[in-house]
């Protein structure tokens, strides 16, 4: 079997030389660190990529991922306040990003990256080193898979600015699947450009509300996938017509039991990898109709499923 189909996060270090067998011992060996300090590192049997601290700041700087209660609205809501970063990488396939993480934060960006299979470099806590280590150890044991276009049910023309932005990010953290595209697809489900009659940019100024908007116009029955169980839990859908790869990442501080999937379509039974528990069966795995049930009873921060479309 092979794996790695995708691109690990790499690990910037400005530690010293001495810090190196915290890192062999977390089964780290492959990190960024600031030129003048390569060769030591490498004597030392590290996979080094040398780069400038200025380098690393040159490329776009995204949110330490996580989710918090809010006080005032959010309370009255009971939706937590989810900072993920899934639309950046969606948006940007092909940018260069970068973390500033506090401790706590690094297991969570280390999957995300991966997840969306971003060009990723991580500043992290050295209290995270260990932790981070079974992180990439758990990516080194996903099944390798062709590069699966994104599968999504809205389509947001993207006029590259910060509005259109905010939209795309409050749909990610929602649920709505959606794709970037420079005009109108008739093959998704729905269309939005800001600007037009039937979006005006006035309507956006509340991307919470405009993203509501769209989930009443799209139908939740329409959806490609919903997730039961869980408002911090946020998914990323590839595929082609023989299969498909399902990334669920859970933004909370821990890991908690059952979360359910509703899938539109006709799939087979398989398998979940979850960070931490290994090969998971899938429970109550049930196709109704056209669509595909299944609950997934330990959900710890990343997991990974694929599922063979029925023929």
């Amino acid at each position: 079997m092979k794996f790695l189909a995708f691109l690990l996060p790499l690990i910037f270090w400005s530690g010293g030389i001495e810090t190196a067998p915290a890192l062999k011992q977390a089964g780290i060996e492959r990190i960024a660190v600031a030129s003048d300090k390569a060769d030591a590192w490498r004597k030392a049997g590290f996979e080094v990529v040398p780069m400038a601290e200025a380098e690393l700041t040159a490329r776009t700087k995204l949110l330490p991922p996580g989710a918090a209660g809010r006080p005032g609205l959010a309370a009255a809501t009971g939706r937590p306040w989810v900072d993920a970063n899934g639309w950046q990488f969606t948006r940007n396939p092909t940018g260069k990003f970068y973390y500033d993480l506090p401790k706590g934060r690094a297991v969570l960006a280390v999957a995300e990256s991966s997840a969306y299979n971003g060009d990723a470099v991580l500043k992290i806590d050295p209290a995270d080193v260990a932790e981070v280590g079974k992180m990439l150890a758990f990516l080194k044991t996903i099944p390798a898979s062709p590069n699966l276009p994104l599968i999504a049910d809205i389509g947001v023309i993207d006029d590259g600015s910060k509005l259109v932005g905010e939209v795309m990010n409050l749909l990610s953290r929602r649920n709505l699947l959606f794709k970037p595209v420079k005009t109108p697809s008739s093959q998704l489900k729905l269309n939005i450009q800001l600007g037009t009659k039937s979006y005006p940019k006035a309507a956006a100024a509340d991307p919470s509300e405009f993203a509501q908007t769209v989930r009443r116009q799209l139908t939740d029955e329409a959806r490609m996938i919903r997730i039961y169980g869980s408002e911090v839990v946020v998914a990323r859908l590839t595929g082609d017509d023989k299969r498909i790869r399902l990334h669920l990442l859970n933004y909370g501080r821990r890991e908690f039991d059952g979360v359910r999937i509703r899938l539109q379509g006709v799939f087979g039974k398989s398998e979940a990898l979850v960070s931490g528990h290994g090969k998971t069966t899938l429970e109550d795995f049930a196709v109704i109709g056209q669509t595909t049930e299944f609950s997934i009873a330990r959900m710890s921060t990343y997991a990974v499923i694929d599922l063979p479309r029925a023929k």
